[in-house]
């Protein structure tokens, strides 16, 4: 009884310990964020949003000039979106898969039980289901489960008749016909994707290039900053360039602590990503980012953050691969657990939402007061972010005293250019539109 009531009182401790951020999320925002010293301490900043269901009647907020709606509702955690060229809406209807060795230990218990505080803890359903309005109105009227039996899947990805699923552990190959609602067929197991007994980061994201000869895949970090050896973090915290005909990969760019949105931009027709970088520095470090990726590039995971500003809690310091590390983009604020990313091309909304990237921030638990927790849009002029701060499309996902309604994770233009938001926690896909 000793031994749990001390777990018990150390769990309440960690609950409530922490600092209080000094700087706002817009100081942390932009192509050059203040950064300032990082703080350690014996327990990290843990500030939780405990999840509590929409209240009846309710929604998001959305921004002047738009409405929103939910598109479907009754979904079992949806986290990632893929539109496809008929109008079909794929909705991955996930979570982590098992992982027992990162329940060990006190430190894995605690983890364990803040994430079903945050509503992040629920079995996965495993299954990819479809969408489809078929009268027009702004609302899903057929709901079919495409694919059932996965293993924590994630991201989607159509070429010609193939569609492509990364299950938390492989990338899988399915038959496709334009119209179907379910596949029967067996999919083909391309190749594996980094997974195993702790998969700390395990969501595994797809996207094609424009002559469907290559998919990317990204890959997240096994760890915070590598304290779990960097033998377990082989070919992670990177995304991948996967060959559509052969399937063979190679490592794209790497450095990337926990890349999961991506997108390509079509002035440079470069790919962009979104990243969550690391944890337990303070309230204030580290600014999640939003990059393009260079081809062969290193972004500085885990021996420095936002270009060559070094981790000193990684042993041994690395300084020849710090000198290599690029600085990224553009900064999302620290903690803002930015995961979903689409580009604005063929929307419908006002004219300020005619060109960037839409980013939707899941929200954070290391960061007092909370960050994160709604959907931005980064304008953007030519080929990269513009000098103007970024437009708040859809917020009210936290209750007044700090609950968490809901937690957007995929964004994706739908087939009449309205922005779909996934919404894990409210089990909600939310379609934001034109006010008419």
């Amino acid at each position: 009884m000793r031994a749990a009531s001390l777990v018990v009182a150390a769990a309440l401790a960690l609950g409530a310990c922490g600092e209080t951020a000094k700087l706002t999320v817009a100081d942390g925002t932009g192509p050059q964020p203040t950064l300032p010293p990082p703080v350690t301490a014996l327990l990290p900043t843990v500030n939780i949003a405990p999840a509590q269901p929409w209240p009846p009647g309710t929604l998001p907020h959305a921004a002047p000039g738009l409405q929103v709606n939910a598109f479907a509702a009754g979904l079992d955690h949806p986290r990632w979106l893929l539109v496809l060229p008929n109008g079909d809406v794929l909705v991955a209807e996930t979570n982590a898969p098992p992982r027992p060795e990162s329940a060990r230990g006190i430190k894995g218990w605690l983890t364990g039980l803040f994430m079903r505080r945050a509503g992040a803890a629920t079995v996965s359903a495993n299954r990819i289901t479809l969408l489809r309005d078929t009268d027009g109105d702004g609302v899903a009227d057929l709901r079919s489960v495409l694919l059932e039996g996965l293993m924590s899947p994630f991201g989607m990805a159509l070429v010609g008749e193939d569609l492509f699923v990364a299950n938390s552990d492989a990338l899988l190959r399915f038959p496709y016909v334009s119209g179907d609602t379910r596949i029967k067929a067996a999919g083909t197991r391309m190749l594996a994707l980094p997974a195993g007994a702790i998969n700390h980061h395990w969501t595994k994201n797809l996207v094609a290039s424009a002559d469907g000869s290559t998919l990317y895949v990204s890959v997240g970090s096994n760890s915070n900053v590598g304290e779990r050896g960097m033998e377990a973090e082989a070919e992670r915290a990177a995304i991948w360039a996967v060959d559509i005909k052969t399937g063979m990969h190679r490592v794209f760019a790497s450095g990337l602590r926990n890349p999961v949105g991506m997108a390509w931009e079509p002035a440079s027709g470069a790919l962009w990503t979104v990243v969550n970088e690391r944890d337990e520095l303070g309230s204030d470090l580290v600014p999640d980012y939003m990059t393009s990726v260079r081809d062969g590039g290193f972004y500085g995971w885990p021996y420095s953050y936002f270009g060559q500003h070094v981790d000193a809690r990684v042993k041994p310091p690395q300084p020849d691969r710090v000198a290599q590390a690029l600085v990224p983009d553009y900064a999302l604020g620290p903690h803002t657990a930015s995961l979903g990313l689409a580009w604005s091309a063929g929307n419908s909304l006002p004219a300020r939402f005619a060109q960037g990237m839409f980013v939707g921030q899941h929200g954070s638990w290391n960061r007092r007061p909370h960050s994160g927790y709604k959907v931005i849009f980064v304008p953007f002029s030519g080929d990269k972010p513009a000098a103007s701060p970024p437009i708040d499309v859809l917020t009210g996902f936290l209750s007044a005293g700090g609950k968490a309604h809901g937690r957007p994770v995929g964004v994706a233009l739908d087939g009449r250019g309205a922005l779909l938001v996934a919404d894990d926690v409210g089990n909600v896909v939310w379609r934001v539109s034109a006010k008419p």
